[in-house]
């Protein structure tokens, strides 16, 4: 399995998305490890979460499961999430399974984000995960 990561960013405005990028593969091994990072960011009151899919390389059934089940928990917060998608078969890839409508699609991320506090999150092959999951309130 290819190595996983996550950064996260954040505006200064308290309303402001938080910006999380993958990194290689969004597939169904690593889809659990890809839940617990993406949970904490999805809780909270009204989460805006944009993720950013424009470095993964792979995207499978897996993956398609994990970017629903982090717009399920920000739509349950009262949040939404949007998708930063550039590649042309990951948009095919929702298409075909009927969920292109179901996110908000964007061809980059906002360019008033910055790095949250915390740095990157980095997800690996030994399943060790960076102190950075979520971000500071």
């Amino acid at each position: 399995m290819r190595r996983q990561s996550m950064t996260l960013r954040r505006e200064s405005s308290l309303r402001a998305p938080i910006v999380v990028t993958l990194v290689g593969e969004l597939d169904y091994p690593g889809a659990a490890r890809a839940n617990r990072e993406l949970d904490p960011v999805t809780a909270g009151d009204r989460p805006h979460m944009v993720l950013d899919l424009t470095r993964v390389d792979f995207l499978d059934c897996g993956g398609i499961g994990v970017l629903c089940r982090a717009r399920r928990r920000a739509r349950a917060h009262g949040g939404r999430l949007s998708l930063v998608i550039t590649d042309p078969r990951f948009l095919r890839i929702l298409d075909a399974v009927g969920l292109t409508g179901s996110f908000d699609i964007l061809s980059a991320a906002p360019d008033t984000a910055r790095p949250a506090d915390d740095g990157p999150c980095v997800t690996g092959c030994d399943g060790q995960v960076s102190a950075a999951a979520a971000p500071h309130s």
